[in-house]
């Protein structure tokens, strides 16, 4: 008997997180789809069918420019919004159902999804505000990071290898970022550069593509989600080295977890693994820092044992992530490691220092006794 395919719950093809059902408008209109928004910004259409994706297109533009019809004309793909899909999307049950058919009935909907880059989606927060519809989807304007470098006039820059080293040797993240917007190519290098094996500059090199995927996620997200699929791709491929890539992705959800935060749930797959372990365990820390909800969410639990392995590094990475979630549930646990003069190295915005298994504890008693 053939096994079906499991059926997902639907995400954004920008940001990676789940996405409620869409709904109807509260105003009916003649040939209306039911949309929906995602916390990202994106704006997605529902075609139930299949048959209508073109009209459905349309509906998920003009209502991401709080449906005016004039401005949505005017605008370019890429240029000014960025457009995804999901295919076999079930209405009924709100799933995607890979096999294409569920229980004996075919599944040919499709969910469209808009994006807007910041500038457009501005005047189309202004818009809704004029219409009295709310502040409608700003893209990330309460990001924790400066805004995005405007484009520069005149020709596209071409990302060449030399240029995007030298850049990157430079430290100069909004040249990256620029380059990032005129040549979409840009990250894709950078990841090659990973493969070094000089551990601190993967580290520093890690930290680097964060901040640049920062920037650029504030107006073009969808290149950074495509690093972040790619990064765990190749880490899930047992023949490939995973140098400086989960040290990557935990910089690039730490440092806007606003926007991919829902990410984080799959670094906890590569734990496990001795190549990734203290990796994994330092990359969650990083979230934690500013979004420890995104970590308590998870199965943690599964990380206590860890507090009594053999690795120094381990059980200190380990005691600080549980200090940043204030996991109360685990300080009899840590108290033990207070003790432990172990040392071991451990990196902060790619700069490597050296601290101990007892620091680590007393800080994360310290920090669950103060909550």
């Amino acid at each position: 008997m053939k096994r079906q395919a499991p059926a997902l719950k639907p995400w954004c093809p920008f940001c990676g997180q789940q996405v409620g059902r869409p709904m109807d408008s509260r105003e009916r209109k003649m040939n209306e789809f039911p949309k929906g928004e995602c916390a990202c910004g994106a704006l997605y259409a529902s075609d139930a069918t299949g048959h209508n994706v073109g009209a459905a297109m349309v509906e998920a533009l003009v209502s991401a420019c709080g449906d005016d019809w004039d401005f949505a004309w005017e605008l370019m793909p890429e240029d000014d919004y960025l457009t995804g899909r999901l295919e076999n999307y079930d209405e009924q049950t709100h799933q995607v159902v890979e096999s294409g058919n569920l229980d004996g009935r075919a599944v040919r909907g499709v969910l469209y999804f808009v994006r807007l880059h910041t500038e457009a989606a501005e005047i189309a927060r202004r818009t809704r505000k004029k219409n009295g519809e709310g502040q409608g989807a700003a893209v990330s304007a309460s990001a924790p990071v400066s805004a995005p470098p405007s484009p520069a006039a005149g020709p596209r820059q071409r990302a060449t290898k030399e240029k995007a080293r030298q850049l990157a040797d430079a430290g100069d993240t909004e040249a990256l970022a620029i380059l990032c917007f005129d040549d979409k190519k840009t990250l894709r290098l950078l990841q090659r550069f990973l493969y070094d094996p000089d551990e601190g500059a993967r580290w520093r090199l890690s930290w680097l593509i964060g901040e640049v995927c920062a920037r650029v996620a504030s107006r073009d997200p969808g290149q950074v989600s495509e690093l972040l699929h790619r990064l765990f791709e190749a880490c899930s491929d047992s023949a490939a080295t995973p140098w400086g890539m989960i040290e990557t992705m935990g910089a690039v959800i730490a440092l806007r977890p606003d926007i991919f935060g829902a990410f984080a749930r799959h670094l906890l797959n590569f734990v496990g693994q001795p190549s990734t372990r203290n990796q994994t365990l330092w990359a969650l820390a990083e979230i934690a820092a500013d979004r420890p909800d995104l970590i308590r969410n998870m199965p943690f639990y599964a990380l206590l044992p860890m507090l009594q392995h053999e690795d120094a590094a381990t059980r200190g990475l380990v005691a600080r992530l549980l200090g940043r979630i204030k996991a109360k549930e685990a300080a009899m646990q840590i108290l033990p490691l207070s003790g432990d003069s172990s040392p071991f190295a451990c990196w902060q915005k790619g700069e490597r220092y050296m601290t101990s298994v007892r620091d680590e504890a007393q800080k994360s008693l310290a920090a669950i006794q103060s909550s």
